[in-house]
């Protein structure tokens, strides 16, 4: 079923939802927008493609006079980092005194959750529940359009291979393959199925394009890729938002050949808009149009608006560029009337296909705020998802904890609130959500289970670190005692107890935007503590929080159980318990790869060979000399309390061509004690190719919950639309010959058989 809004990505004149009723006719709408043109000033229309920001004060959303006074003679047309009910309603107000009375749109960063936060993207793609995460988009989309709030700048899609970039957090992972379901998944969850309500938004695909890419891992730093690095791997997810008709999308900071994307024509018109059929708007990112000039392809702020424009960058983000330069450009003509109402359009019909222009009043209501948000089925759905997420990266016996044991439970992040949510929490209030210490403590007395606490460190005891981010809200502080203090008091209450927990990692300031890391371990204080803690000879359970893949080499060696929890949203302490307790087996399966040192970054799965593969018997093969070649823990990895065991692999037929498809097959068996999911993952390769094809990549998988001592059959079909790939002339196509298919319990860890491509 299209979504909601695929007008925008079908086509501009026909307003067409499959299975559903349309909005309007095509021709009302066009010829509504076609006289709303003619009577629009140079000014107005400028206006509509100027977007600035509220700001957020203790008393809650402000605008600056400056900005009322751009809203209300039409030099404005949308607003972001504004909501609830009553302050979209008095900005709507200012725009409804205009001579045009055309509405505001207002946007805002819903990144996972609104009010009820859930798990950060990378850890809620690692539960590879589909459902669950377009279920968490309609929950975000609702709370928030109940806030008076029109429009997402979700999902982030792009492919991330370097666990030092702050924003991995934000992603769904390594995978093009699982990033475009995931993707598509987030665009029906804000989107809605083809019946636009006021409880949908509008979704925006970023950062377009390739941003994941970017060099040493260091955030708005150059992206250099082929075209066929670009093809086959990075473009994969944003042009899946694009099949599945997301509205709007937004330019990302980095150069493409040499270009900056905000103003890259080859990039917003020639593949977007010409290639892949976009008839949507596109926003920059954050003044990205004005820091074209420090990329040193303009020289002025009226050069880049022009090149952006022309580009085909319909929105400013914040830079008023367009507002200060655009009516000159227009009179000296370097940028034409038609391309000027072309961008005009494709905002205004936005705003129509949303119904603003019927109602520009249709999401301020006080009562569905009420009503909508931070709702118990929201909680719930939020406690779900963050279990869900969690996975087991080791355990030597020790969990589920067990009942009439005692617990010393341990770390700056386990009685610890604000850091739960997460980064990109935007209008999540970190008060309300649920720490490890409430939900382990209240639980833990009606199962016998004793639970003592002790903080043994500060999240960092570095003061350079800890003042960079509480200059942007970071909110750390030093405990009273000192560092060795806190560790002696630790030890004291570990050895009252049968096991340690330990929770552990970063602050939510450590992982997002601008926030890249030379070194991605558990920050060096924390690692004193957890070292103190091993020594005391009890077995210690690692609990992880963080925004990234960590290097765990140490820990992985010395500690009894490793638990990823990344930063769990809302009700991130019950489902960390949930686990621990054993209420939940853990499923959560790993989306990005983790490296034994940061040496090897970039680290992924479906890397492709070389001349000299690694040969341990062979010096002048590619290998490092200290570490192995293979990462910590693989993509797709993650453990269960139960044990799985696989068949080998079987299949209906040997040969596929271009037509019909092949099944291949695995039993899996449950031989262990609990019932449990398990994500079986099947990949393929293709050996000998016109061009070198990745050793494995990710062409299905399917999470099931099999009870323990039983066997489920799991078929996969493949056709030949599995194989394609850009050939050495950049052609989609397959290639007769051998191919591989695995399927197993992550992308190492696989049976395999042989069949046979035919044209």
């Amino acid at each position: 079923m299209k979504i909601f809004l695929v007008a925008f990505l079908i086509c501009t004149l026909q307003i067409t939802y499959s299975q559903s009723k349309p909005v309007a006719p095509a021709s009302t709408m066009k010829s509504f927008i076609d006289d709303l043109l003619k009577k629009m000033t140079i000014d107005e229309k400028i206006g509509q493609l100027t977007l600035f920001t509220s700001d957020m004060a203790v008393t809650g959303p402000t605008v600056r006079e400056e900005y009322k006074k751009d809203i209300t003679s039409g030099r404005c047309g949308s607003i972001f980092n504004a909501y609830t009910p009553a302050f979209t309603k008095q900005l709507q107000d200012m725009a409804m005194q205009t001579r045009l009375k055309i509405p505001l749109l207002f946007g805002y960063d819903v990144i996972h959750g609104h009010k009820t936060i859930f798990p950060i993207p990378l850890g809620e793609a690692c539960s590879w529940d589909l459902a669950a995460m377009e279920r968490s988009a309609q929950i975000a989309a609702k709370e928030a359009a109940a806030d008076g709030l029109h429009w997402t700048y979700s999902p982030m899609v792009d492919i991330v291979r370097d666990p030092r970039w702050g924003r991995v957090a934000e992603s769904s992972g390594e995978d093009p393959w699982l990033g475009a379901k995931i993707a598509q998944a987030k665009v029906r969850g804000y989107q809605g199925n083809g019946k636009p309500n006021n409880e949908q938004v509008l979704a925006c695909v970023k950062h377009f394009a390739l941003y994941g890419g970017a060099e040493a891992g260091r955030d708005y730093n150059t992206v250099d890729m082929s075209r066929r690095a670009m093809f086959e791997t990075y473009l994969v997810p944003y042009k899946a938002a694009i099949d599945a008709g997301v509205a709007t999308v937004m330019s990302s900071f980095n150069e493409i050949d040499g270009i900056p994307a905000t103003g890259n024509k080859w990039l917003l018109t020639d593949l977007l808009r010409k290639q892949w059929g976009f008839k949507g708007f596109v926003v920059s990112d954050y003044t990205s149009i004005n820091e074209m000039i420090n990329h040193g392809v303009i020289t002025n702020e009226s050069e880049a608006g022009a090149l952006a424009l022309n580009a085909g960058l319909d929105m400013d983000m914040q830079g008023a560029i367009y507002s200060n330069h655009l009516k000159k450009l227009i009179a000296e003509k370097k940028v034409s009337m038609a391309t000027l109402d072309a961008s005009v359009r494709r905002v205004l019909e936005a705003k129509y296909i949303l119904g603003l222009f019927q109602d520009p009043y249709k999401y301020v209501s006080e009562q569905r705020a009420q009503m909508n948000i931070f709702t118990a089925e929201h909680n719930t759905e939020s406690f779900e998802a963050a279990r869900r997420s969690i996975v087991l990266l080791k355990n030597d016996k020790v969990l589920p904890l067990h009942n009439n044991s005692s617990v010393a439970l341990i770390g700056p992040l386990a009685d610890n609130k604000k850091e739960l949510i997460g980064n990109w929490s935007a209008a999540g209030d970190y008060k309300r959500a649920v720490s490890v210490r409430d939900a382990m403590v209240g639980s833990g007395s009606v199962r016998g289970i004793k639970v003592r606490y002790a903080k043994g460190a500060n999240i960092t005891d570095d003061p350079v670190l800890m003042q960079k981010l509480n200059n942007y809200g970071g909110e750390l502080t030093k405990d009273s005692l000192n560092p060795q203090q806190l560790i002696e008091q630790a030890i004291a209450v570990a050895q009252q107890s049968d096991v340690v927990v330990a929770v552990l990692g970063e602050s939510q300031g450590m992982s997002g935007e601008a926030a890249s890391r030379s070194e991605i371990g558990i920050p060096s204080n924390q690692q004193v503590l957890l070292k103190a803690l091993v020594a005391t000879g009890k077995p210690v359970v690692l609990v992880l929080m963080n925004g990234r893949p960590l290097t765990l080499q140490w820990e992985q060696d010395n500690v009894a159980a490793i638990v990823e929890t990344w930063f769990g949203g809302t009700q991130a302490g019950n489902a960390i318990r949930s686990v621990l307790y054993g209420e939940y087996n853990p499923s959560g399966k790993l989306t990005m790869t983790f490296p034994r040192s940061v040496g090897q970054i970039p680290i992924y799965y479906s890397a492709k060979n070389t001349g000299r593969p690694m040969d341990l018997n062979n010096k002048y093969s590619s290998k490092y000399l200290d570490i192995p070649n293979t990462p910590l823990y693989p993509f797709g990895y993650g453990l269960s309390y139960t044990t799985f065991q696989y068949s080998d692999i079987s299949v209906d037929k040997n040969t596929l061509g271009k037509t019909g498809t092949v099944t291949v097959s695995v039993s899996v068996s449950n031989n262990g004690s609990y019932d449990g999911e398990e994500v079986v993952q099947m990949y393929i390769r293709d050996p000998v190719a016109s061009v070198a094809r990745p050793l494995k990549q990710l062409r299905g998988f399917k999470k099931i919950n099999i009870s323990k001592g039983a066997t489920e059959k799991i078929s996969f079909n493949l056709s030949v639309e599995d194989f394609k790939f850009y050939d050495k002339d950049m052609k989609w196509d397959y290639e007769a010959g051998d191919v591989f298919v695995y399927i197993g319990t992550n992308s190492s860890d696989v049976k395999e058989i042989k069949i046979r491509l035919v044209k």
